[in-house]
């Protein structure tokens, strides 16, 4: 089983369970690729990702390594790199980066080259906005390795039409000529680069995100459980103070509703000061971040009331596991969705939102499950943990493929970490 890192949870899928999967047909098929993703903070879904592919490229007979941040993730993270260091080829190491642009960021390049140099690396996969930057920026003299960019939202989701926001899609615009290819994780952000950035993509590729077999299995429901819960970061992004006043407004309606929240972030303390204005705190309970299929198991609707996403793989493991939800319309969460996207909700909408949580708790239980089983299948037929695997290794032939001679790459013989 994979757990969820949204909320910064450790995985726990067995080594056994890491597809194989072959480079797809290309020039160097066959061929080992020195692989180093780099990105900044190891939690939520970006590490997730980035964990699942690291097991995925070493079992398919590739060489892996990652550079990431020194002071993020606390020991989950520690854990989980120590769980993953018998598939890193190439090592881990972590070096201190700040979210914002800061002074410190010339010496976090000048660390990514020396891991470029020390381990031959031909392809640089950068993940995140800090990690894209370290990832298309880093000087390698001679010749240099693939660069690959994966966003993951980011800087694309960070109030679009603001000043900060331009200047955000401005150095977008200038990094794209520094990329080889774009692993854009949803169709949406992959247009918002369009819309806000622009500029010329030299290879761009849709790859979602995707969850192993083992995650398809339904949770149940415990006795006693929670009438909704969420799990994920506590964080003005996430819409929470809307999902707050959703649960006041049920509970004036005669609803003793409860809540039960999962997760930690910078907004935990401004949350419990509203739902205590609210008068709802009695019906909440906050708890550290956790696996997230037990916690599906405690609540019998599971809420996301987001502002603003990418591709959630909250959503996708909850959709997975047969878990009922009420989530709002936004970013990649329609993607995931699809045929059911019509039961989503406007964000900042409190009246739209309480509306669909009672809905959802007074249909038949047969009913709710069953559309949470449909949901379940047709997220297993279109996001599969091979079929990213395999597209994130296409896309790396592709950049091979297209590269101009004069900054080819060796890809074979033996890393020299």
């Amino acid at each position: 089983m994979v757990a969820s890192l949204a909320a910064g949870i450790t995985p726990s899928r067995p080594v056994s369970e890491s597809p194989v999967i072959a480079l797809p047909s290309s020039p160097h098929k066959g061929e080992c690729l020195r692989i180093l993703h780099v990105f900044r903070a190891p939690v939520g879904g970006l590490f997730r990702h980035v964990l699942d592919l690291v097991r995925i490229q070493a079992a398919s007979g590739h060489q892996v390594g990652i550079v990431c941040d020194a002071n993020t993730g606390g020991e989950r993270a520690a854990r989980a790199l120590a769980e993953l260091a018998p598939h890193l080829a190439l090592g881990c190491v972590r070096l201190p980066m700040q979210r914002n642009p800061h002074p410190s960021d010339l010496s976090v390049l000048l660390g990514v080259r020396e891991r470029v140099r020390t381990t031959g690396a031909t392809i640089l996969h950068g993940h995140g906005a800090k990690g894209g930057v370290f990832a298309r920026l880093c000087p390698v003299p001679g010749a240099s390795p693939i660069r690959a960019y994966t966003p993951h939202g980011g800087s694309y989701n960070y109030r679009p039409g603001s000043a900060l926001h331009r200047v955000y899609m401005s150095i977008e615009r200038l990094l794209a000529r520094a990329t080889d290819v774009f692993l854009f994780e949803s169709e949406f952000v992959a247009t918002r680069h369009r819309t806000y950035a622009g500029g010329t993509v030299r290879l761009g590729r849709i790859v979602h995100n995707g969850i192993a077999e083992s995650e398809f299995e339904p949770v149940g429901t415990v006795a006693a459980a929670f009438d909704l819960i969420y799990v994920g970061e506590l964080r003005e992004a996430k819409g929470l103070p809307f999902l707050f006043r959703a649960l006041s407004r049920l509970r004036k309606e005669g609803r003793p509703l409860s809540l039960l929240m999962v997760g930690s972030g910078p907004d935990t303390e401004s949350l419990t000061a509203l739902a205590d204005e609210l008068g709802i705190r009695d019906a909440i309970a906050f708890e550290p971040p956790q696996p997230i299929r037990p916690v599906l198991g405690r609540g019998r609707v599971m809420v996301i009331p987001s502002l603003a996403e990418s591709l959630p793989y909250v959503v996708l493991e909850a959709a997975a596991a047969c878990q009922p939800m009420v989530a709002t319309n936004v970013g990649g969460i329609p993607e995931i969705f699809g045929a059911f996207s019509g039961n989503l909700v406007p964000p900042r909408d409190v009246y739209a939102l309480s509306t669909a949580i009672a809905r959802i708790l007074d249909e038949p239980e047969d009913v709710r499950d069953g559309r949470a089983k449909a949901l379940s299948d047709s997220i297993r037929a279109r996001f599969s943990m091979n079929r990213m695997g395999a597209d994130v290794l296409s896309g790396y032939a592709a950049a091979l493929q297209n590269r101009p001679s004069d900054r080819a790459v060796a890809i074979t013989g033996t890393a020299r970490a």
